[in-house]
């Protein structure tokens, strides 16, 4: 299976956290960030399939070169290689104009299925999974808390998290799926496999290399706008 995850760096859950002087965002300068820990999940998962059926895993991370530190421990954990969508234009985008970003580089891929976390906890919009599907076209499954894929991999079984139980859906692939805190239990990145990612590959990618317009990507392409912390 060809499967995809899509992943991001926030600030450390036990991060002081600072509002710029403007409002408009965080102080960023001396603060740890950490691969969001939804997107874990979604890593973990995409890596237990492929051992069960063979093929790949790719990761898609939208952010500053920071963000690579995060996308090396998806790689240590696992994953074959990655992409980083990292170009100035990107910032001051929302979970729309990040999903058009990211949909544009899957639409080149090989995909089966596509995880994301069910949420980053930095924003907590929970949007950009959905706002995926839709753009791409395919079905979308959130809260995920267990996954079967069919023998023929056309399929999966679904459980997701209701209030007060689950439901079990069929859904066709390929599609998205957002992972729950419950669906699995990340591993650890071992010696060897920090020691592999640092060979693996991971490309860079700017705006002009998706093929849409700046105007779909970054602030020019946010349907909302923060206006105040």
């Amino acid at each position: 299976m060809d499967i995809i995850v899509c992943m991001k760096q926030v600030p450390d859950s036990e991060a002081q956290i600072r509002v710029r002087p403007d409002g408009k965002g965080i102080v960023d300068s001396d603060i740890k960030f950490v691969m969001n820990p939804y997107d874990e999940f979604a890593v973990e998962e995409a890596l237990k399939l492929k051992e069960k059926f063979g093929g790949s895993v790719t990761l898609i991370c939208l952010g500053p070169q920071r963000a690579v530190d995060a996308i090396r421990t998806g790689l240590a954990m696992g994953a074959d290689k990655a992409v980083h969508l990292d170009d100035p234009a990107f910032e001051g985008g929302d979970a729309i104009s990040i999903a058009k970003a990211l949909a544009a580089v899957i639409k080149g891929l090989p995909h089966d299925l596509i995880f994301c976390g069910k949420q980053a906890i930095d924003d907590d919009s929970a949007t950009v999974g959905p706002a995926l599907a839709e753009i791409l076209g395919i079905p979308q499954v959130v809260l995920v808390m267990k996954v079967e894929v069919s023998e023929d991999k056309k399929s999966a079984k679904v459980n997701r998290q209701i209030l007060g139980g689950e439901e079990v859906l069929q859904v066709p692939l390929p599609a998205v799926l957002t992972a729950q805190k419950g669906l699995n239990e990340p591993r650890y990145a071992s010696l060897p496999g920090i020691m592999k990612a640092k060979k693996k590959e991971i490309k860079s990618m700017k705006v002009p290399d998706l093929g849409i317009g700046a105007d779909s990507i970054g602030a020019a392409g946010a349907r909302t706008k923060i206006l105040h912390m």
